[in-house]
């Protein structure tokens, strides 16, 4: 093989807030030797998501930390281009956590291994509708919200991978919903592509005149991105009953300190008899095999719609998750790792 040496980003420096050029550093390093078992893969795509920024906090959510001097983690997609393992022939595209870096030995394994892409599969999809992103929007509505006819559903950061996804699987079960975004384009987009009931600028509009005007009786069920004011503009327009799904609080920046602030009106949970319930998508594997089917079926015929947003080079994979805070994305953030690189901001 040419290649005799890669390219990988580790952490640095832990930041206190965003994303800067000194938190993660570029580091070369030998390709290893592979081991009978082993293959190894060149990492073409990575899949960046906002949940990444917590794991550069010092202290443990649902995951361990990532060490400094560690390769930062992240799902990946690649090609194997040597293999002393049958199962994962040369050629072979395979998924899994391979981490921000060019090559990987990469194993066999389950949910938190290495697998390979199923046929007809576009390989980059497995990073956004059959990968983390749908498999959160589905577990989400369907197992923790269980949505159906009827529901009058919001989901807040309407125009992410994950929220794109989660409103659209609820009215595909037959809910209406309405949608927040941060931008005229990304609500045009909600409505237009994603076909959301209707979205509204949380930047430019009254959230709560549009909550009040598109759900006069309370929202029935709550898909939560954001946090923080569309979080308690939410609770405030809450049906008895309700349920509301926490997913995620990008509005916090997931720094140490600032993902620890509740909702100032929480009590209006005890007031509605209401629900509210945080998930994480690995806690449902039984569950992954319906949804990978439903999600497919949608697919193929045309049904559900997903946006890409494609930064080159694995030197801007720190650009590309701060992104995701600057709400410069629209839909998945991709990085394309061996892409010409041009500064992105």
């Amino acid at each position: 093989m040419p290649v005799r040496t890669f390219r990988q980003m580790v952490l640095r420096e832990r930041p206190a807030g965003g994303i800067t050029p000194g938190t993660f550093a570029e580091q070369r390093s030998p390709i290893p030797a592979l081991d009978d078992g082993d293959a190894l893969v060149e990492v073409v795509w990575l899949g960046i998501d906002a949940t990444q920024r917590t794991w550069l906090n010092p202290g443990t959510t649902y995951t361990a930390p990532v060490g400094i001097g560690e390769v930062m983690r992240g799902s990946g997609v690649g090609r194997v281009v040597t293999s002393r393992n049958p199962a994962l022939p040369e050629g072979q595209w395979v998924y899994g956590d391979l981490g921000w870096r060019e090559y990987v030995v990469a194993r066999e394994g389950g949910v938190f291994g290495v697998n390979p892409v199923p046929e007809g599969i576009d390989p980059r999809h497995v990073l956004t509708v059959f990968g983390v992103s749908g498999l959160t929007a589905f577990v989400g509505m369907s197992e923790v919200l269980g949505v159906t006819a009827g529901d009058t559903v919001l989901v807040t950061g309407a125009a992410g991978s994950v929220g794109s996804l989660a409103g659209q699987i609820a009215r595909f079960l037959g809910a209406r919903v309405i949608g927040t975004a941060g931008s005229a384009e990304k609500v045009a987009w909600v409505k237009d592509v994603a076909k959301f009931d209707a979205c509204v600028d949380y930047r430019a509009d009254s959230v709560p005149d549009a909550l009040r005007e598109f759900a006069p009786d309370g929202l029935t069920a709550v898909f939560d991105n954001v946090g923080g004011v569309l979080l308690e503009n939410a609770l405030d327009r809450l049906a008895v009953h309700a349920r509301i799904a926490l997913c995620g609080s990008i509005s916090s920046g997931y720094t140490a300190a600032g993902y620890g602030a509740g909702p100032a009106n929480y009590m209006q949970l005890a007031f509605r008899r209401a629900r509210m319930e945080g998930f994480v998508f690995l806690d449902h594997q039984p569950l992954f095999p319906k949804a990978l089917s439903r999600l497919a079926g949608w697919v193929s015929a045309g049904d559900l719609r997903w946006a890409e947003d494609v930064v080159d080079g694995l030197s801007n994979a720190p650009v590309a998750l701060q992104r995701l805070f600057d709400g410069a994305n629209l839909g998945k953030q991709l990085v394309r790792v061996n892409a010409a690189e041009t500064k992105v901001h």
